[in-house]
């Protein structure tokens, strides 16, 4: 087994910072925001908000308890790779909300004033903190795990159906139990909101990306995109002004959404290679805009 080197360990504490931000964010818009105006949450969250207004359980012990038995169905059928990640996300979000809880009782003043303003403000928070999290690749688990069994056994579903489908149960649920309407709309603010959030942080602004990579696998890089998107590569010989090192750069465009995906598939075949991702705002041809 290899021994983990300073690099790995900076990367590690990298990682866990990021995490205990993020949950910290997520934790104060749902004990903050969410929880004092009425505002219904999504996923394993949201189901241990409702058991915590009927029994008084705690959030985040309750949200963690309910992850086991999806933590063990994805040991053994889905990744143990990304196990170990969930697991430590997933603990690190349930002291945090528990945390945040008791900050906000005894501490901590929370806003009860315009509840739509509170879900937008619950839903930037929400984003943020998880936005962050996903960043690492790594996710708290919950509904995205119960995406990722269902998408295994009907891979014709995909796994954000499932998702969406899952989290609309249990506001539905929380509107049903608490006889409240407006919960529901005013989740539906957060869900909008949150999402646009975490595809800025993950994917960035822009309606384009462009990809600039220099490589010395170029050629193994070019045919791995094209054959794992449907994006096209251009292939242009540079040579470095100071090393006068002749290298091919690859020129790339894809939409932002496809970023992610493409840079893992470079970093597969070549991990010490230089990338420079751009905005392009008007990107024009087959798979973008036809006309002006």
């Amino acid at each position: 087994m290899k021994k983990p080197d300073k690099a790995d360990l900076l990367n590690g504490a990298k990682q866990a910072c990021i995490w205990i931000i993020g949950c910290l964010l997520y934790s104060t818009a749902v004990n903050g925001f969410a929880l004092p105006n009425s505002i219904a949450q999504s996923g394993m969250t949201g189901a241990s908000v409702i058991l915590h207004k009927l029994f008084d359980w705690p959030i985040g012990l309750v949200g963690f308890a309910l992850n086991i038995p999806l933590l063990v169905l994805m040991f053994f059928f889905i990744s143990r790779a990304s196990l170990l990640k969930t697991l430590i996300v997933s603990g690190i979000l349930s002291v945090a909300l528990d945390l945040m809880t008791y900050l906000f009782d005894n501490f901590i003043p929370v806003y009860e004033g315009n509840p739509i303003l509170a879900a937008l403000i619950c839903g930037v928070l929400q984003g943020a903190g998880l936005g962050m999290i996903m960043t690492t690749d790594a996710t708290s688990g919950g509904t995205d795990i119960i995406g990722r069994l269902v998408h295994k056994l009907f891979p014709y579903i995909t796994v954000g159906r499932v998702v969406m489908a899952a989290d609309a149960l249990i506001v539905i649920a929380y509107m049903l139990v608490f006889r409240s309407f407006d919960s529901g709309l005013y989740a539906i603010i957060v869900a909008f909101v949150s999402t646009r959030v975490i595809d800025s942080l993950l994917y960035g602004m822009g309606n384009g990306k462009m990809l600039m990579i220099f490589s010395d696998k170029a050629n193994e890089i070019a045919e791995a995109i094209i054959s794992s998107s449907r994006r096209g590569v251009s292939i242009i010989p540079a040579t470095g002004a100071y090393s006068k090192e002749e290298k091919n750069m690859l020129i790339c465009v894809a939409r932002k959404n496809e970023i992610s995906g493409l840079l893992k598939t470079v970093k597969s075949i070549d991990d010490e290679t230089f990338i420079i991702v751009s905005e392009a705002n008007e990107v024009l041809g087959k798979g973008f805009k036809r006309t002006i």
